[in-house]
């Protein structure tokens, strides 16, 4: 009966400790945009909240060669976008990829993004305490915001 008990709790840690991964990070309304043909750079948008301080430190896809964390920002009349290491991410505090702002840029694509596919992207994140996990998401590709 001992060793049931002991098998019992290991595996509800094992559940538990795979929900709480699971669940550190939500990602809602992502999606792709549509390239024209012979475009070689797309973009992705998605809004990130997560229920502890983590960091995303990496995002790769299926259709490119590789993806870029972005940001846009006007200065001095002129728009202007930078590359960025990492994302940080509050803890509870929805952070949203958007055309007008932060989004994932992608590069040297595959093939045509095309209205109707969908795109495979896994993130990689990391806690306060340095712990690195995944998160695989897929975003169907759109024409536009709408």
């Amino acid at each position: 009966m001992k060793l049931l008990s002991l098998l019992s709790l290991f595996l509800f840690s094992l559940i538990i400790g795979s929900a709480d991964a699971a669940d550190k990070l939500v990602i809602s309304d992502a999606w792709v945009r549509a390239t024209a043909p012979g475009q070689q750079v797309g973009a992705a948008y998605m809004t990130l909240k997560s229920n502890a301080d983590i960091t995303v430190t990496k995002v790769q896809s299926n259709v490119t060669g590789s993806v870029e964390i972005h940001e846009m920002a006007m200065n001095n009349g002129v728009m202007k976008m930078r590359m960025k290491d990492s994302l940080p991410l509050s803890a509870g505090k929805p952070f949203k990829l958007g055309p007008d702002g932060f989004h994932l840029m992608l590069f040297d694509l595959k093939k045509p993004l095309k209205p109707g596919d969908q795109v495979a992207f896994t993130l990689e994140f990391k806690d306060k305490n340095g712990k690195v996990e995944t998160q695989k998401i897929s975003a169907p590709i759109k024409a536009s915001d709408d």
